[in-house]
């Protein structure tokens, strides 16, 4: 239940800060106030964690890996699923072809450098909040929200955002 209630926690907090940020957009793909990939992408800065915590490293080494680790594994997921929307929905939910340094599309070297600090900040200062969060959440609650989000999948999928 930890890692589900990590991405929804996150997948909600994600929309919020889009929301917050960046008024003027549509924050994810589904419906409902959660957005995916930021749910995804802390469950995979969560692996790195775990990872390089079981390793030697220590202080500034440990945190440079962690730092170049979710750069560059961030980036890949957000071009991945950027593809992927194109793909399934024939939508562009956003286009990075007029930052300096775009690879392609969907992603640029300044959005990896924001992932990469932005990892960085999840691990050492919210995961220990967060932490708190989610461990207390009843499996109720959790059933619930696999079940909406289920639900807003398919409303999506039909839909065809």
């Amino acid at each position: 239940m930890y890692y589900i209630n990590y991405f929804f926690v996150m997948s909600i907090f994600g929309h919020l800060m889009e929301t917050i940020l960046f008024p003027k957009m549509s924050s994810g793909i589904l419906f409902s106030y959660w957005t995916p990939i930021y749910g995804i992408g802390s469950l995979i800065i969560l692996f790195i964690y775990n990872c390089v915590h079981k390793t030697k490293y220590k202080g500034f080494k440990k945190a440079f890996i962690l730092f170049i680790s979710s750069t560059v594994i961030l980036s890949l997921t957000e071009m991945t699923g950027g593809y992927l929307i194109k793909w399934l929905f024939n939508k562009d939910k956003w286009n990075y072809t007029d930052h300096i340094l775009n690879i392609g599309k969907y992603t640029s070297i300044e959005m990896a450098l924001i992932w990469g600090i932005s990892s960085l900040i999840f691990l050492y200062i919210l995961k220990p909040i967060v932490d708190k969060i989610v461990t207390k959440i009843p499996k109720l609650v959790t059933y619930m929200c696999i079940t909406l989000f289920i639900i807003d999948l398919i409303a999506t999928s039909i839909l065809k955002i």
